[in-house]
């Protein structure tokens, strides 16, 4: 029988497991992974089992448990896309240039995404932006989301003053992003679909979706639809924290509506301070040039509070954005008040007194390890005199705390391969490692990108959900570019194939 996308094997034959802490027998031999209803009902020896139904041939390929991306801006990460492609500029005047030729998009818009300006020589301005786009309303979104530079025409569209420069920060630049991702479900349901069927060939089998939106009802029209690629998980932000709680949704609950339980209710998102990129990160060294430049708390700690107490009685629990130390101290001491249960989002500059802290009060670090390679120079240069730990992969694992593995897409891309090479070899491109000191061990890295992270890996054994991928190469012995480079044969998710190469 010849399998394709949509079928059931019965038996993955002539494979070989990996992965962490397993507890099976056969080390490296050849085995036979029987599946029925969705689970793993046995694993014996090649053969040594009668092969029944559609057998997937796995040709001495490794198989690991499906892997997960825990921080996907969905529709936005969708969208990129049909926008520029900004991240090789090399000054405003070169992203100005870039944008000048930029497609107009059907409503009338250019828009470039993935710009980083926090070393560039010149400055972003009007005049700059203006010169190169004349009348088209242009805009030129950040690589870390935190921050919009848009020409007149496009801030007049928007209604925003000019202001000589255009560059809109955190929540004016939040709103720019709301607006431009709110496409016609024609537009962006096709395009959703098409980068969850890239997830699953990178052996995805689930994403946690963090769109600044109300998620429910667009998922549930998209299983609706006949989406059937990933497991999601949706979050709430707080404008949609009151609609959540009356109507009765608890963290764990089969979005409503839907055509399968493949999306389900996810956690009370909170953005609490800015990002590195832009420089509104909260610390508590000043940033070079401002002797009283920190960054900025844009959720104050009593409303923070509030939020987390509010949610956590409705049975919703809690990912709470920090990146600077100051603004995780924060999210650590709104958890241990109120008794919160879920995950700090990105962790990125964590002083040392709290990276023991989050295992103390068992708060996963949703991490994005591919962004510590993105930000090494940035690091080195703007968080020159923090004293706190900036990307304590290693540390955070010593200290007993779960790693949760995401990408943050778009602002890096959704491929989990991506995120074990940068944690595991903390370099890219031939560059000496960065931070290595902080780098972890293979095993825990593909764990970190497994549904319940490190400290509660997936394994594959009898009884175990179906949700599986097939790799040509053993994870936790490939190097660095073979990571990265990682084929993976086959994903499937509760026994059914998602893809295959």
């Amino acid at each position: 029988m010849t399998l394709g996308r949509g079928d059931t094997p019965d038996v993955i034959a002539n494979a070989r497991l990996t992965g962490s802490d397993r507890t099976d027998p056969f080390g490296s031999d050849i085995v036979d992974v029987h599946l029925a209803d969705g689970l793993v009902v046995d694993i014996a020896p090649a053969g040594g089992l009668a092969r029944r139904g559609a057998v997937l041939d796995a040709a001495g390929g490794f198989v690991i448990p499906g892997l997960w991306d825990h921080h996907v801006h969905v529709v936005q990460w969708a969208l990129v896309a049909q926008r520029a492609p900004l991240g090789h500029a090399t000054s405003a005047a070169h992203a100005a240039s870039l944008m000048a030729a930029a497609p107009v998009l059907p409503d009338g818009r250019r828009v470039g995404t993935g710009f980083r300006d926090a070393l560039w020589a010149d400055r972003p301005s009007l005049p700059l932006i203006d010169a190169a786009t004349g009348e088209i309303p242009t805009y030129l979104i950040n690589a870390d989301v935190h921050s919009v530079w848009l020409n007149s025409a496009a801030l007049r569209r928007e209604g925003f003053a000019p202001d000589g420069v255009g560059l809109l920060r955190e929540e004016p630049a939040f709103e720019i992003s709301r607006r431009l991702n709110d496409v016609a479900p024609e537009v962006a349901d096709p395009l959703v679909a098409h980068m969850a069927q890239e997830a699953a060939a990178r052996g995805v089998v689930g994403i946690v979706d963090l769109d600044m939106a109300w998620n429910e009802e667009a998922w549930a029209r998209r299983l609706s639809a006949g989406f059937d690629a990933l497991r999601v998980s949706f979050g709430i932000y707080p404008e949609f924290l009151d609609r959540a709680i009356a109507e009765g949704l608890q963290t764990g609950d089969a979005a409503r509506g839907a055509a399968s339980d493949l999306v389900r209710v996810g956690p009370l998102k909170v953005i609490t301070d800015g990002s590195l990129g832009t420089r509104t990160a909260a610390c508590s060294h000043a940033y070079p040039g401002g002797a009283d430049d920190h960054g900025v708390i844009t959720v104050d700690t009593p409303t923070l509070v509030e939020l987390m107490t509010r949610a956590t009685a409705a049975g919703i629990s809690s990912a709470i954005h920090a990146i600077g130390d100051v603004a995780n101290t924060h999210a650590l001491d709104a958890f241990s008040v109120t008794g919160a249960w879920g995950t700090v989002e990105h962790a990125q500059l964590v002083a040392h007194a709290d990276i023991p802290r989050f295992a103390r009060l068992g708060i996963g670090a949703s991490v994005q390890p591919e962004h510590a390679l993105d930000d090494r120079d940035m690091t080195d240069a703007l968080w020159a005199d923090q004293t706190a730990q900036p990307y304590p992969l290693r540390a955070l694992a010593d200290s007993g705390a779960t790693l949760l593995f995401g990408s943050d897409a778009p602002v890096s891309p959704l491929d989990p391969w991506r995120a074990i090479a940068a944690a595991v070899f903390r370099t890219r491109d031939g560059r000496e490692p960065w931070q290595g000191h902080q780098s972890i061990d293979a095993a825990t890295a593909l764990a970190a990108s497994t549904r319940n992270g490190s400290t509660a890996p997936a394994r594959i054994e009898p009884g175990d959900v179906a949700d599986l991928a097939i790799c040509e190469r053993d994870p936790l012995t490939a190097d660095e570019g073979g990571l990265r480079s990682m084929a993976v044969a086959a994903t499937v998710l509760g026994g059914r194939l998602t893809h295959l190469g």
